[in-house]
């Protein structure tokens, strides 16, 4: 499973990938982002066998992708996913991580953002994309007014609310999609 931007390669992870992924998982800046759970140190490889299951599964539901440059030899960038399991009829969830070294790079976030939500409308045939991130990363949250995207803040697990974090939640239907795109095509290529 493929999908082309003009800077990454969506892809399915590959062993070569396993490395570069536990690295930035380890990250302090990143663990600070994590609950108890997923900053132990072998949950980077739980997830990565975790994925190769869903890209295995008949039919497909989840989609979890390495975010690879696709000038740079296909380094690492972080990962992204579209995971339908769970989310009802029509509906998925949304997640972008990128490794800490690529924070503040809010286009790149943008680019594999709208790539996700173009592939989940057009490809899947979802009538609705979801997706959540803690209040102090403010910046998904931006990403997703950007393209049309309603958010809603409000109480979050008990590891965001101790470091004084809120949950933020944000949704987009298909129809609120395509008129955002046919609005703004000049930024949603």
């Amino acid at each position: 499973m493929e999908v082309v931007t003009r800077r990454f390669l969506l892809r399915d992870f590959e062993p070569r990938d396993t490395p570069a992924f536990e690295a930035y998982h380890a990250a302090p800046r990143s663990i600070e982002f994590y609950g108890d759970e997923q900053s132990r140190p072998e949950h980077a490889r739980e997830l990565l066998e975790l994925f190769g299951r869903w890209a295995r599964e008949e039919p497909r539901l989840n989609y979890q992708l390495a975010i690879v440059r696709r000038a740079a030899a296909q380094t690492l960038v972080g990962c992204c996913g579209l995971r339908c399991a769970g989310a009802g009829p029509g509906r998925a969830e949304l997640g972008i991580e990128l490794a800490s070294e690529y924070w503040g790079r809010y286009r790149y976030a943008l680019e594999v953002m709208l790539a996700l939500v173009d592939f989940g409308f057009s490809e899947m045939g979802l009538r609705e994309i979801y997706g959540g991130t803690v209040s102090d990363s403010a910046r998904i949250a931006r990403l997703a007014d950007s393209f049309g995207a309603m958010a809603v803040v409000r109480a979050g697990p008990y590891w965001m609310a101790a470091k004084g974090w809120r949950q933020v939640e944000w949704r987009i239907a298909r129809e609120q999609w395509w008129q955002h795109r046919a609005a703004e095509p000049h930024r949603l290529g």
